[in-house]
């Protein structure tokens, strides 16, 4: 009896030797096949990612010297920037190319095209108009049409209020500790979609906080949104209350600040001066081309004598009053808005 029982346990294993190598034949068929499939895909993925487009990314530019149309362009770091003038936008003709920053220029972000502050910088854009302000990121050149300060983007000028107008009388501050840090981040190299600028810097100090009527504030999860009642800068009544509702509802997605609207008017500035005299005798020179005047200006700590033309009814007769000036010699001739403060 045992002898029988030792003859069967040696079966069984002679049967199961001859199994294995059937086992391991199959099993390596399987791996070969997970192993090609792999390498079909990662292949797959390779020429997918082949025929993709490299992202361009944009850098910090500040750029050298440049001439558009006999006029020349100096660009450069000034943390003191502060100009008044006409604004205008662009969109649907750039949409989706490079900016000169090498970015790719979206009209629905809130950015801008100046004509020397760095790429990027951080400036807050105010219509005189309507005292709407909003902060902007420059990532392109422009413009350069002659008399405007600054090309915004289709939705920047959308909610500053004047996308369909085309133009509008600014402001344009550049915010120092935004620009810093945005440059400094730029310098390393970032791809275009940066996250937006938080639109919650500090209003100019021109214009006191105490005054401002619509304000975005970041809205906390659970709690309820409400709505401020319109202001009381808005009139007829009528027209302010649909104003309100509008520039509410675009507040509370960019953080549009309501400053009060001031008293503007529309000026050609011709020539500027260190003598008056100097500055009195070139008066005599364009004073066909209308009221005339000379204006004293202090810039940094120098004081100068500043020709300008005006005040004007609007910007078509400025831009009439610019062309012929340009025509006649004088290519540095500008848009400038000055304000009852």
């Amino acid at each position: 009896m045992p002898l029988k029982k030792n003859n069967k346990l040696k079966g069984r294993v002679d049967i199961r030797l001859l199994f294995r190598p059937l086992f391991f034949l199959l099993f390596s068929i399987l791996l070969a096949g997970c192993a090609e499939t792999a390498l079909v895909v990662h292949t797959a993925k390779e020429i997918a990612n082949l025929s993709k487009p490299p992202i361009p990314k944009g850098r910090y530019k500040v750029g050298t010297p440049y001439q558009i149309k006999n006029v020349w362009y100096y660009p450069k770091i000034d943390y003191e920037y502060d100009e008044t003038g006409i604004a205008s936008w662009y969109g649907p003709n750039f949409h989706q190319k490079l900016t000169a920053n090498g970015e790719i220029f979206d009209q629905n972000a809130i950015t801008a095209a100046h004509r020397t502050l760095p790429m990027p910088s951080v400036v807050r854009v105010t219509n005189l108009e309507n005292g709407r302000s909003l902060v902007v990121r420059i990532n392109d050149r422009g413009p350069f049409a002659h008399g405007r300060i600054i090309d915004l983007s289709r939705r920047s000028a959308q909610l500053l209020g004047f996308v369909r107008k085309g133009t509008a009388k600014t402001r344009v501050q550049i915010l120092v500790a935004e620009s810093k840090a945005i440059a400094q981040r730029a310098k390393g190299g970032y791809t275009a979609a940066i996250p937006p600028i938080a639109n919650n810097a500090p209003t100019p100090p021109a214009v006191p906080m105490t005054n401002v009527s619509v304000k975005s504030l970041p809205v906390i999860p659970g709690t309820k949104t409400v709505v401020q009642k319109p202001p009381e800068l808005l009139k007829p009544e009528v027209q302010q209350k649909s104003s309100a509702v509008k520039l509410a509802k675009l507040s509370r997605s960019r953080a549009i600040v309501q400053l009060p609207v001031e008293n503007s008017e529309i000026y050609v500035q011709v020539a500027s001066f260190r003598r008056k005299v100097s500055a009195q005798n070139f008066q005599k020179v364009i004073a066909d081309l209308g009221i005339t005047g000379v204006y004293e200006a202090i810039v940094k700590g120098k004081q100068f004598h500043r020709v300008r033309i005006g005040p004007l009814k609007d910007v078509t007769q400025a831009d009439n009053i610019l062309s012929k000036l340009i025509k006649r010699g004088y290519p540095g001739a500008r848009v400038v808005v000055k304000t009852s403060k």
